[in-house]
């Protein structure tokens, strides 16, 4: 289908979309979708102050329909780096909120104020696919953010082939509270359900009580959620038969962004006798693979490519791996039509990004079981260990530590050593502060569920570990916060 949100043409009194008591059927934000896009043809590029609101939702809309591509703005970007996105895109207006508060680096930028109550014609979708739908930076890790322009046929693709993964149809409703800056919490958790006609309902800000409210027998039959969220459902279910019930009436768990820890796993299965399932996908790519709804529990996978993505791995000089044998690690290497465009304004980085026969370079490390699915292993550049002649991912020593009962959280990391070249330094929250497990048994703990060569030699405790926005640990923050 050419239309990226066909139900929108309908116009019918079918939920579409609910923040808080801002509810919009599919007639009303096809009205007030409408009545914005007709004021932003000549924007050129369209900035979105991205609040977890239908403002939000309604100006990406409006953006989309205009066919003009949309910015989404952390509203907690500090000013260089807003700074640096607005000189890279160079946005002609900036949507928000009527009571929202921009700072002073978009005082210059026109403002329009969406109003979720306007009324006006439904514009016609631009016919060319190929065109700029979204432009969403990354976190800047390795440098100043990059600007990834993703095409209307790569949220297409990507959506559509989830659809299929997941059985996913306009009969859903979608419960989240995630931010709406990025790919997880906009294009999945807002553009999913409006392109298979189906209702989102956004709980503002993540909340157990929220899940449970909207769940089961809210008339919930989706989450979507970081793995952040889930250890704190995990958490509160043996305290809350509610919760439990609500999980246990839903269709489908979802989590992402992150891996899912294997005792998070473990303890929502056993609490609820549903399985969450998770994917695998980056700003670049959008979605890349996905345990398949009906399958079974997979803890510690992402599980099969997509319908139209091809995946492989590949060795640090480029080599194809064809190893189905759940040990041997290479880096994910990608391509499809789900793939990004380009970096903008960065052809350099977009060329370096990719391989010389097209494949795009994740960056992730992995490894795939003997029926096809991928198990990743951590990031290339923080996450795969070189140990003692051995390629180790960070991920199962990690899930390795959080099995012990001593341990609330754990990261891992490598540190270079004169003997054997990088060892395995463990980040442990302990689950008592007062009385943290023994270095010593934390590592014949790794050692007697992993191997001997992936025991950490080296072990520091943390009060909290270093997150962003999405949860992720932030492991470059690590060597600064911990004590020994």
């Amino acid at each position: 289908m050419s239309a990226l949100f066909p139900a929108l043409k309908a116009r019918s009194d079918r939920p579409a979309l609910r923040f808080g008591a801002d509810t919009l059927t599919y007639g009303e934000l096809a009205r007030a979708a409408g009545a914005l896009a007709s004021r932003l043809r000549d924007a050129g590029r369209v900035a979105v102050w991205a609040t977890p609101t239908a403002e939000t939702a309604v100006g990406v809309l409006a953006a989309l329909l205009a066919g003009v591509p949309a910015v989404p703005l952390n509203p907690r970007t500090g000013a260089r780096e807003l700074a640096h996105i607005l000189g890279d895109s160079e946005p002609g207006v900036v949507l928000a909120g009527a009571g929202d508060e921009l700072p002073a680096g978009l005082a210059a930028l026109p403002r329009i104020d969406v109003d979720v109550r306007a009324a006006g014609p439904l514009a016609e979708e631009p016919d060319d696919l190929g065109a700029a739908a979204l432009i969403v930076y990354t976190s800047g890790t390795t440098g100043p953010p990059k600007g990834v322009v993703l095409s209307r046929r790569a949220l297409a693709a990507s959506l559509d082939a989830l659809a299929d993964a997941w059985a996913w149809t306009g009969e859903d409703v979608l419960v989240h509270g995630l931010p709406l800056f990025h790919v997880h919490g906009l294009v999945l958790g807002v553009l999913g359900p409006l392109r298979r006609g189906g209702e989102l309902r956004h709980l503002g800000g993540f909340s157990v009580e929220g899940v449970a409210k909207e769940l089961g027998g809210g008339g919930g039959t989706m989450l979507f959620g970081v793995p952040t969220m889930y250890h704190r459902i995990a958490e509160a279910l043996p305290h809350d038969p509610a919760l439990a019930r609500s999980l246990a009436e839903a269709r489908l768990l979802v989590s992402g962004s992150a891996a899912l820890p294997v005792h998070d796993h473990e303890r929502i299965t056993a609490a609820t006798g549903r399985t969450v399932i998770e994917r695998y996908g980056m700003t670049e790519t959008l979605m890349n693979t996905s345990v398949p709804v009906g399958s079974g529990p997979r803890p510690g996978s992402v599980g099969l490519p997509l319908g139209g993505v091809g995946l492989r791995l590949a060795e640090e000089d480029g080599s194809v791996l064809d190893a189905y044998d759940g040990e041997t690690v290479g880096e994910i290497q990608v391509r499809g039509p789900n793939l990004f465009t380009g970096y903008l304004n960065r052809p350099d980085a977009t060329a370096a990004a990719f391989t010389g026969d097209g494949w795009f370079r994740t960056g992730d490390m992995a490894v795939r079981e003997p029926d096809g699915y991928v198990r990743i292993v951590g990031r290339k550049a923080t996450d795969l260990i070189k140990s003692g002649g051995y390629k180790i991912g960070a991920g199962e020593i990690e899930n390795a530590l959080l099995d012990h009962p001593g341990v609330r959280e754990a990261a891992v990391t490598g540190a270079p050593d004169p003997d054997l070249g990088e060892r395995i330094v463990a980040w442990v929250v302990p689950a008592d502060p007062a009385r943290p497990p023994e270095p010593a048994e934390l590592a014949d703990h790794v050692a007697s569920l992993l191997a001997p060569h992936k025991r950490p030699r080296e072990v520091r405790y943390l009060a909290e570990l270093p997150r962003n926005d999405m949860g992720k640990i932030l492991k470059k923050a690590l060597p600064e916060a911990g004590r020994g």
